[in-house]
């Protein structure tokens, strides 16, 4: 039963209207009126202590509608800050188009209490603070009982989580550059390990100490065990089963993840997921609002911007509240294939709809040879190799903390220890649309190293604009569960997938393949000792001369989804 309260007792009136008032005064749990500094039009903001199933509460800030509700409810859960003036201002006029919109800090983070562990507790273990939320969103009396998700990156992990644990008011999501496995996705890349980058992940936590723990933990367990099963949501498509909205960015390693959530989702998930998926890829960075035409160094055409709010209100008022507006009808997966800018009638800079992904494309090898040079006939030499040093005390640069995707790759193209292998000038336009795979044969003096390969499209003006990357730690080469350390001088095959794209290199363009072996900040350098990797940089490190071969034998290549004029 609602508390019958009088209007004039409530403050501040300008932030709080009465149901938001009621909203506090129902809940059962201690909440506090936000700080009026940022201007929410007519939406309230309020702040509750969510309790979990262990006791410990989260902080979840409110945006509540004018009105008298009840509405459906929309949540997104973070480790970062919630308290941006952009946040705040975003969930405002999200809230303001009919839901209550909830933002959650992760345990151990900000104002939420509890040990910070990073996504753990968001999973099927003994903690399911994402489902004992949605479940608290889902029964509240402001709330219609329909409850769907949103966000991106982290964001988006916490999502395929909380579908594993399939919470009874989840009705639907909306994803976002989003990932599935931690191991390969998240705390390492390619078996990369990126200990000063979650180093910072000190700054979200209430104890710092909580995530020095939390790191140690990670290195005791350097492969693919059970442990990292445990953060794995790959392995439990079967219990997804809600409809979701999934954008992907093709300037985004983890554009991966957001594929094979909706691959996995489609095909292996409940009888109420498959089918019911939508996948978006565009020609974007990592991120959520951000999906317009100007992106990087490139500007691509207005088509290429991507309504993402407009469209995110459109799939939950049909899921949520029952409005029949064809958004489930849409296609099911919408890709946009990208051209050259700036060049008049360039091929690409369209989209295309498919029922399912990935279309049509007939796997071509496109072979390293001598000289730089990159192309479709394989290499007929006795013996041919490029070699360069692998320094890890004096690594290549790769500046900033993200994927540098659109941009002129030519400064790190230049530096002594990158090798590049080009086309020739395309003497008419080549498309490639699909998942691109190096298949490459290294040697190296050391016993472990790593391996960056990168495709850029080679403008005329000499413009290497890079569309993918991907490294690999060369003790991974065999998997992921294991490591097998190499044999100095020994040749080496190592296969492994560089990245999605859709892509069309314009005639007079060339095609690049970059190799290198360092590349940091961006990835941190590998010892080269073969010995256990640490948080710290050890005291010890190793020196490599480092081979790709490309002669007969050894026909290093990447293999490319070309496409024909029928499969468009």
């Amino acid at each position: 039963m609602l508390l019958q309260v009088p209007i004039l007792s409530m403050t501040p009136v300008r932030l709080m209207s009465t149901v938001a008032w009621l909203i506090l005064a129902t809940t059962g749990v201690a909440a506090i009126a936000a700080d009026p500094d940022v201007d929410l039009g007519g939406v309230a903001e309020t702040h509750a202590m969510v309790p979990m199933r262990d006791g410990a509460k989260l902080s979840v800030w409110l945006y509540t509608p004018p009105g008298a509700g009840p509405w459906p409810v929309l949540f997104e859960q973070r480790y970062a800050d919630l308290r941006g003036k952009g946040t705040r201002v975003a969930a405002a006029r999200l809230a303001a188009r009919g839901f209550v919109v909830a933002l959650v800090n992760y345990r151990g983070t900000y104002q939420s209490e509890g040990t910070w562990q990073g996504y753990r507790a968001l999973a099927w273990g003994k903690l399911q603070d994402g489902y004992d939320v949605c479940e608290w969103l889902g029964t509240q009396p402001w709330s219609t009982g329909k409850v769907g998700t949103f966000g991106s990156s982290q964001g988006g992990y916490a999502q395929n989580f909380l579908a594993v644990t399939q919470p009874t008011h989840l009705v639907a999501q909306y994803m976002t550059d989003t990932g599935l496995s931690l191991f390969q996705e998240g705390y390492r890349i390619g078996g990369v390990t990126r200990p000063i980058r979650f180093k910072s992940l000190e700054g979200v936590c209430r104890d710092p100490e909580d995530n020095r723990r939390l790191m140690k933990e990670w290195y005791q367990h350097p492969d693919y065990d059970d442990y990292w099963r445990d953060e794995d949501c790959s392995l439990h498509f079967d219990k997804m089963n809600v409809p979701c909205m999934t954008i992907g960015s093709w300037y985004d390693f983890m554009n991966q993840g957001s594929i094979a959530s909706f691959i996995g989702r489609n095909h292996q998930g409940g009888p109420n997921s498959r089918g019911k998926q939508q996948l978006v890829i565009g020609p974007w960075l990592h991120g959520r609002l951000n999906k317009g035409s100007k992106v990087g160094d490139l500007v691509y055409p207005e088509n290429a911007a991507w309504p993402e709010e407009d469209h995110m209100v459109r799939w939950f008022n049909h899921y949520l509240k029952g409005d029949d507006n064809g958004v489930d009808r849409d296609p099911p997966v919408r890709y946009y294939v990208m051209g050259a800018v700036g060049e008049d009638g360039a091929p690409g800079n369209i989209w295309r709809a498919r029922k399912s992904w990935p279309p049509g494309s007939k796997l071509t090898p496109w072979y390293l040879q001598a000289d730089g040079k990159l192309g479709l006939t394989a290499p007929d030499s006795e013996q041919a190799g490029t070699s360069w040093i692998s320094d890890p005390l004096h690594p290549m640069s790769i500046p900033g903390a993200g994927f540098p995707g659109a941009t002129d790759a030519r400064p790190f193209e230049a530096q002594s220890e990158v090798r590049t292998f080009t086309t020739e000038p395309l003497t008419e336009p080549i498309e490639w649309t699909g998942r691109v795979r190096a298949e490459v044969y290294l040697s190296s003096t050391a016993k472990d190293t790593d391996v960056i390969v990168r495709v850029s499209d080679v403008y005329p003006d000499g413009r290497s604009i890079l569309i993918i990357d991907y490294p690999l730690r060369l003790r991974y080469r065999e998997g992921f569960d294991k490591q097998v350390l190499m044999a100095p001088g020994k040749v080496e095959r190592v296969a492994f997938d560089i990245g999605w794209l859709s892509q069309v290199f314009n005639k007079g363009h060339r095609i690049r393949v970059t190799i290198a072996s360092t590349g940091s900040p961006l990835y941190e350098p590998n010892p080269q000792t073969g010995e256990p990797l640490t948080i710290e940089p050890p005291d010890k490190v190793v020196k490599a001369t480092n081979t790709v071969h490309h002669d007969r034998k050894y026909a290093s290549r990447i293999i490319a989804p070309l496409v024909s004029a029928e499969e468009k």
